[in-house]
């Protein structure tokens, strides 16, 4: 998994083998609704990240909804430019992509709600190596940190006082072969990747994450555009639902079962070459998926959403968002980014939603 925070990847290709038909097999749909086909853009390839969404086309949830078809796109990508020029209609993005088009561009894009609760990235050292456990930590020291990615290094600097010059940036990509090589310090990780493919390669790591040091915000964010939401607001609160759903089944099936969905997913789209994506990551390792999904629960799931039910985003944690990316130089409101009144409304109509942990 990429970083997130990558703004305007290139667009990459979609699939017809996963996804591309959500209906039933005897071809009906148990929902009144006939929302038809929408297009989602995922921020990265087909494998653990996108769960819940497997388990939605697996168990008819987006039938059930009224959609003839959810076509999920490969990324890498923001989903931002496909979003403004109409290419889909959903994306799963994050606050900083999304914040920064709305600051520089003032793109009319809102978050509805969002999958990770805790910003997903961390500065990964080796405890031999850099062992970069506090802020204080990152003073003096060489960080690969992607090009992308600067402007979200750069707010972990300034949520902590440390100026720039006190720490040398390398220039990486997002492979950690420059970390084990000991060419740096430090590198600018996700906790649910790199983090573990470096410990998986049977290295003792350490990790200082982005959400318990200044920069918490939400990512894997649903995505999509004003006038969209102002004129889609019940298709919209319908594909939120299918995804509820989906999520769901993530926290209630075992690990195994769910890296077993992943894997079919993943090999689909491999074997219509979505991408070229078994020529570029490899066949998926279902060691490092089963970890990389329980550490992914970790980020999805917190006491607010115990309490509130899965992709709302709590007050505190829109304030901390905005606070977040104010420290990487975009400057919005609340209310510039975020629009959460249809999952709020699901829940209030739908409480028995909120129940997804097993």
């Amino acid at each position: 998994m990429a970083a997130v925070a990558a703004l305007f990847l290139g667009a990459c290709g979609s699939d017809g083998s996963n996804g591309a038909d959500s209906s039933s097999s005897d071809g009906s749909s148990d929902a009144a609704a006939d929302y038809g086909s929408i297009k989602m853009q995922y921020s990265w390839i087909k494998n653990e990240e996108f769960a819940g969404e497997f388990y939605a086309y697996e168990n008819g949830y987006y039938d059930e909804a009224g959609f003839s078809e959810v076509l999920g796109i490969s990324g890498p990508d923001t989903g931002v430019a496909k979003l403004l020029s109409g290419e889909v209609q959903v994306a799963l993005s994050d606050a900083a992509s999304v914040g920064a088009a709305i600051a520089e561009q003032d793109a009319p894009l809102k978050i509805i709600g969002a999958t990770f609760q805790k910003n997903p990235f961390t500065i990964l050292s080796l405890k031999d190596g850099g062992n970069i456990a506090t802020p204080e930590d990152l003073k003096g020291k060489k960080i690969g940190v992607q090009s992308s990615n600067t402007n979200v290094f750069n707010a972990i600097l300034n949520a902590n006082g440390i100026d720039p010059s006190e720490v040398t940036v390398v220039p990486v990509e997002f492979d950690p072969t420059p970390l084990m090589n000991g060419d740096v310090d430090g590198f600018m990780a996700y906790l649910t990747n790199e983090a573990l493919t470096v410990e998986l390669a049977g290295y003792d790591i350490t990790n200082l994450p982005y959400a318990e040091n200044g920069v918490p915000y939400v990512a894997e964010t649903y995505t999509v555009t004003d006038q969209y939401l102002e004129e889609n607001p019940e298709l919209l609160k319908a594909l939120l639902i299918a995804e509820i759903k989906g999520w769901t089944d993530v926290f209630k099936q075992s690990t195994d079962d769910s890296v077993d969905l992943i894997t079919k997913y993943y090999n689909e789209a491999a074997a219509g070459n979505d991408e070229g994506l078994e020529a570029t990551f490899g066949a998926l390792d279902p060691e490092k998926t089963g970890m990389a999904l329980e550490a992914e629960k970790e980020l999805i799931s917190t006491d607010d959403t115990e309490a509130n039910g899965l992709f709302t985003i709590s007050d505190d944690l829109k304030d901390e968002t905005i606070a977040s990316l104010a420290a990487a130089g975009w400057d919005i409101t609340v209310d510039d980014l975020f629009d959460t009144s249809i999952i709020d409304e699901i829940y209030k109509e739908n409480p028995d939603l909120k129940a997804y942990l097993p």
